[in-house]
């Protein structure tokens, strides 16, 4: 199906819910026509370009040939394109050749990207996260010689952490870094699940590895991060020789196909030490956070993806006779159930739009804020938003994906029609660039207690700030979103001060608790963003901002979130609450083994 990029939805959520006037001061060229060109430029690459590409990346993907991986077929056109167009520069800093733009456009951008084409956008992704980690903590030598190739696109990154018997426990890998004698390092060790590893649709591979120093102690203290180029690069910035690298294999995959995944291999490979000795997880962090906010952004896009695929099967598909019409063989849009999920559909998609562009726009602030005041707080809300953009937003990716294929029947479970790709795509986000359970661990055992409470305690602030205004406007179409709202916050606040207290007498019974505590915050902080827009409706159809039947929708859209889903907060709290007593007296054998 032909996509279309949702321009006027990202760029309503960005300047309404998540803020984006704020950046005014910090950012003062960029306007609402500079936002829009971007958008509109991104959309057409997205729409024209990387979408048609999706389905054959998904049949044919990435092939290993002779030890080099070949992209899917058109990738390498495509990314051509893409980094001609400049948008591997758009939030990097013009010292490295970047456009200097908000992140929080950036963001907006690739959502879009992700939405065409989820598996051609891991592979700029992935080069954005290396060019930030490199700009906080690379040398000026390689900021130098690295930083402009990544920004312009002529080569990307990755970023090689796991290992077959280190996954999520970083403290266990083995690959060794040892000094070569001449002030550099060779590396030895393997390296699994590494996204676009390989490939051939640029001139060489930043890779960002941690690994181990041979005096250095165990655990996590004694992991160093260290890059090793695919093709050495000379001091003059020409490419030499290849490395002592390669790829083992590929994995074969549910789903994004079009990405190649791959086995790396280091066979005494050049490299070089990136920061500090012993400092490489707290580096590597710094890639791995921008790449949870990314990640977040991809569970709205492929979210969208399949929302738009199933509206457009509802309009075409006859099936039934319709309660609301009398019609025989009636769309499938015209039954009230099918035309309640997928404005529920399209609801949760807007609320999780909101979050990561909020994320974005508190990044922005925590970088380019007027005082230092303002820095800090919004370095706070940036912290404790990303766990929550990056599993609730992923959550909703695999949901709406499913959604996707319940509305085409028979027909989603068939591969030709496209909707089971979108399925497939999505279910990798909730657990790459740690898994959402790790994501809800981070938020309950160290976001809580950010600033001593200041950032939960801010953000609740916020959300009540905008209750009274739902409740000052006056207008009873609001009430419904604004007494939910409030009812939803109460339990969200009740939750929060157990979990704090449970936090520091019985961590088992917080950790316990973690998954549905991030899934209740994520649903309060998406109504948030919904009656936000909601408010923000009624000014612009009055200022003309807008079509305003298009418009109208962001009320409509508040108030079924409102009772479809904050109805139910309250009642998550039980899940919350749970405690662990039962979970530490089940074994193996109680449960079936």
């Amino acid at each position: 199906m032909t996509f279309r990029a949702p321009v006027r939805d990202i760029a309503f959520s960005l300047r309404h819910a998540a803020g984006f006037d704020r950046l005014s001061a910090a950012f003062p060229e960029v306007d609402a026509d500079t936002v829009e060109a971007v958008l509109e430029g991104a959309g057409a690459l997205a729409g024209d370009i990387l979408a048609p590409l999706n389905r054959q990346g998904d049949l044919v993907g990435a092939k290993l040939e002779n030890g080099v991986v070949r992209a899917a077929p058109g990738f390498g056109d495509a990314y051509t394109q893409f980094a001609k167009g400049g948008w591997n520069s758009l939030a990097a800093s013009p010292d490295h050749g970047g456009q200097g733009l908000p992140k929080s456009l950036e963001i907006g951008v690739f959502e879009m990207v992700h939405a065409a084409n989820m598996a051609f956008g891991l592979c700029p992704m992935l080069t954005l996260g290396a060019i930030e980690a490199l700009a906080h903590h690379g040398t000026e030598r390689q900021k130098t010689l690295f930083l402009p190739k990544l920004v312009s696109g002529e080569w990307t990154g990755t970023m090689n952490l796991t290992e077959p018997q280190a996954g999520s426990d970083l403290a266990a890998i083995t690959t060794m870094a040892t000094p070569d004698g001449d002030g550099g390092w060779t590396l030895s060790g393997q390296k699994i699940y590494i996204t676009w590893g390989d490939h051939d649709v640029a001139d060489n591979i930043v890779h960002l590895i941690i690994a181990r120093t041979p005096d250095a102690p165990p655990g996590v203290k004694g992991i160093s991060l260290f890059l090793a180029s695919k093709v050495l690069v000379g001091e003059d910035g020409a490419l030499g020789a290849a490395n002592a690298l390669r790829v083992g294999g590929l994995e074969h995959k549910l789903g994004i196909h079009g990405s190649p995944t791959c086995v790396m291999l280091f066979e005494g490979a050049k490299a070089e030490l990136v920061g500090q000795l012993g400092s490489g997880l707290a580096h590597m962090f710094t890639m791995m956070n921008a790449a949870r906010l990314q990640v977040g952004a991809q569970g709205v896009g492929i979210a969208e993806r399949a929302y738009q695929q199933a509206l457009v099967f509802s309009l075409e598909r006859r099936q039934g006779r319709s309660a609301w019409t009398g019609e025989s063989a009636a769309r499938l849009f015209d039954h009230p159930d099918v035309r309640r999920t997928l404005m529920l559909m399209k609801a949760k998609i807007e609320a999780a739009r909101g979050i990561c562009l909020s994320t974005g726009v508190a990044a922005d602030l925590a970088s380019h804020g007027a005082t230092e005041e303002e820095r800090t707080a919004a370095k706070l809300r940036e912290e404790l938003l990303t766990p929550i953009a990056k599993a609730w937003s992923t959550d909703i990716g695999v949901e709406v994906a499913s959604q996707g294929v319940q509305i085409h029947g028979g027909m989603g479970f068939i591969e030709e029609t496209g909707a089971a790709q979108h399925y497939r795509d999505a279910r990798i986000a909730p657990i790459y660039e740690g898994t959402n359970g790790i994501q809800a661990i981070d938020l309950v055992g160290r976001k809580l207690s950010l600033g001593e409470g200041q950032a939960i305690g801010d953000l609740m602030d916020d959300i009540r700030d905008t209750i009274d205004a739902l409740d000052a406007a006056g207008d009873p179409a609001f009430g419904t979103v604004a007494r939910r709202l409030e009812t939803a916050l109460d339990a969200a606040s009740a939750a929060t001060a157990w979990l704090i207290e449970r936090r520091a007498r019985a961590m088992p019974d917080a950790l316990s608790g973690a998954t549905a505590y991030l899934k209740l915050l994520g649903d309060v902080v998406g109504g948030w963003m919904l009656a936000k827009g909601a408010l923000a409706a009624p000014a612009a159809i009055a200022a003309g901002e807008g079509d305003a039947g298009w418009l109208g929708t962001k009320l409509a859209l508040a108030r079924l979130y409102a009772e479809a889903v904050l109805a139910q907060v309250p009642g998550q709290i039980a899940g919350v609450m749970i405690g662990a007593a039962d979970l530490a007296a089940a074994t193996p054998e109680m449960l079936g083994a």
